[in-house]
């Protein structure tokens, strides 16, 4: 099972849909929940190892929204191929994110060894800053986020999660 830091995470839910890889594709899923007034907490687009499908992983917010609704408007896109809730299955759900963090008071070795800790790549440094790259689940990032705002970050980027289950 996915854990997650706080009540407010067990609300959300994981939906992975295959899609055919096809321009407008993403609109289509992006318009339908607008119209039905489903919010989408993060939606992660990439291609699959079949050629012309392409997986997305959508978080909604189990609290605003009916789940079970959303799987069945999903399925009356003709694009779409197969969607599952992988919420409560045995799963590995990572995200990607890049943050720039202010160093110009000094604090270049602390925040270096902040990256270390939390296993992020320094990609870049600069005079005033250190950009670094960290991916995992999402209360790992959002732990360094919270230690990084002391030293100031400059401007961060998050990809939204995508999951896999196991086995």
């Amino acid at each position: 099972m996915i854990s997650r830091p706080s009540a407010q995470r067990s609300q959300h839910h994981i939906l992975v849909a295959q899609v055919q890889d096809r321009p407008g594709v993403l609109n289509r899923v992006a318009s339908l929940f607008r119209r039905r007034m489903f919010n989408i907490e993060s939606l992660t687009v990439g291609h699959t190892d079949q050629p012309g499908i392409s997986r997305m992983t959508i978080v909604v917010d189990g609290a605003r929204t009916d789940v079970e609704q959303v799987i069945k408007q999903l399925y009356k896109l003709i694009e779409v191929l197969k969607v599952s809730e992988i919420t409560h299955d045995p799963a590995v759900a990572h995200e990607l994110a890049l943050i720039k963090v202010s160093t110009s008071s000094g604090h270049r070795p602390e925040v270096l060894q902040l990256a270390g800790v939390y296993n992020a790549n320094v990609v870049d440094v600069a005079p005033d800053s250190v950009l670094m790259e960290v991916a995992g689940p999402e209360d790992r990032i959002d732990s360094l986020v919270q230690v990084l705002r002391t030293y100031g970050i400059k401007e961060m980027v998050r990809t939204g999660m995508v999951a896999m289950t196991k086995g």
